[in-house]
């Protein structure tokens, strides 16, 4: 019965609780950024800087759609949690059916529009002539691949509404082990850098979704839907964009920002070496800021719960808890990569010139692991409310108000080069963590969407 996938996140310590439900996320999400890191890493050793920047800007537009889809998916599991909360299971299962069948058709369009930009907008990032074709490589095939990453994110969201952490774990373990070994073959044994690289990425979240979907079957998750649960239900598709919507925007102007960074720094002297520090210092990025994703991410379903069942202290008593436990964790990443830059920046790259930049650029950029934390943790507690627009407009604030023009002024006015990008995305997370205060302050989370 698919019953037995719903836990009950409204009961027992709220720290014990969060813990448990929060380290599945965070190995999910560490395990997912090892997809793309691994790949650099590989081609790296393997092609040296120019397969670098050339995963590394194909994959900033990759993560760009990425971060489209786990933003709706995020729609997805609000309305689940609050309905979890409120034990409407017949009412979660027409969600999920909405869900589901809106990320198919979604999928398809953007596939086909991604591939036919694929040109305009690597000559937009002024991607560097010697990386062109390798960008382009990895490019086309994870576009090509989309289906697939759009199916592992809405399973993943359903569960996690559903009170289930564990299982998305075991998915993307699967995957990320799959991964490895693939660009290890692909990459290392028959040369295909960047291309074997995103060959690799595709399979592996293609046999993730294969496995859940067997998964799901055999422990059966779906005994009790009917294909008409599949319809895209009007009532479930409003709050589902009303919710999702912000979010995936919020995800489109994150990476909308950075992939604008990255068309500077390509125009900057030494392109090519900057580009690499860029993306080196973006995977860094990637594990660094897990633990306040992920801990965010938990806030917002076990919150979610709590919002829907009425228990708003319990709610915001989860934010708070889970505001320590980012900060702490952040404190400790933000001392290793101070005191261990060089080391960090090796594991992609050997070269003297990328190692000196690179590791001056992320000792730069280690102040936002730990304002960000703390904003991640206000974010969550709004999504929970299905009040996501909060978290676009500190999207919109810290990328479009703040890194932008801060880095274009640094850079142009006042002739500072890489390390003027280093410094706009180093302190961009400051007044996301004013606004979320506010938004927190106000009380306006404590009203469910489905109420």
């Amino acid at each position: 019965m698919a019953d037995n996938f719903h836990k009950d996140l409204t009961q027992g310590s709220v720290t014990k609780q969060l813990i448990k439900f929060a380290t599945p996320f965070l190995l999910s999400n560490l395990l997912q950024a090892l997809y793309s890191v691994a790949d650099m890493i590989i081609v790296g050793q393997f092609c040296g800087k120019t397969g670098i920047t050339g995963v590394s800007i194909g994959s900033q537009i990759n993560i760009l759609v990425t971060g489209a889809a786990m933003g709706l998916s995020v729609g997805g599991t609000v309305l689940i949690a609050q309905y979890g909360g409120q034990k409407l299971f017949g009412e979660q299962r027409k969600t999920i059916g909405t869900m589901t069948s809106l990320y198919m058709i979604l999928a398809v369009v953007l596939t086909v529009a991604m591939l036919l930009l694929c040109d305009p907008l690597l000559t937009l990032l002024n991607t560097p002539a010697s990386a062109y074709s390798e960008a382009k490589d990895y490019y086309n095939i994870c576009m090509g691949g989309m289906v697939f990453m759009f199916l592992y994110n809405a399973i993943s969201g359903v569960l996690r509404g559903m009170g289930d952490s564990k299982r998305p774990l075991y998915f993307v373990l699967i995957a990320a082990i799959t991964n490895v070994v693939l660009d290890l073959i692909l990459v290392g044994k028959f040369g295909m850098a960047s291309a074997g690289a995103a060959w690799a990425t595709i399979s592996a979240q293609a046999l993730s979704v294969i496995i859940s979907l067997i998964y799901l079957a055999k422990k059966k998750f779906f005994a009790e839907y009917k294909l008409s649960d599949f319809k895209i239900s009007k009532d479930k598709l409003g709050p589902l964009m009303q919710i999702g919507l912000p979010s995936s925007i919020q995800s489109l102007v994150v990476s909308l920002s950075f992939l604008t960074l990255t068309a500077l720094v390509n125009s900057l002297p030494n392109a090519e070496v900057a580009s690499a520090c860029q993306g080196i210092g973006g995977k860094i990025n990637s594990f660094a800021i897990l633990p306040g994703l992920a801990i965010s991410s938990a806030i917002s379903s076990m919150a979610g719960q709590n919002i829907g069942a009425g228990e708003y202290a319990r709610a915001k008593k989860t934010m708070l808890t889970g505001m320590v436990m980012a900060f702490s964790v952040s404190v400790a990443v933000f001392a290793v990569v101070n005191l261990f830059p060089e080391f960090l920046i090796r594991l992609f790259d050997s070269e003297a010139e990328v190692i000196e930049t690179g590791a001056r650029y992320i000792r730069i950029i280690s102040f936002d692991y730990l304002f960000a934390s703390i904003m991640f943790c206000l974010n969550g507690l709004a999504i929970a409310a299905g009040n996501t627009y909060i978290a676009l407009i500190n999207a919109i604030c810290n990328g479009i108000l703040v890194r932008m023009p801060v880095a274009y002024f640094l850079v142009r006015a006042m002739d500072m080069g890489f390390d003027g990008v280093a410094i706009a995305m180093g302190f961009a997370s400051l007044i996301g963590i004013v606004i979320g205060a506010i938004y927190v302050q106000s009380g306006k989370w404590k009203k469910s969407i489905i109420q």
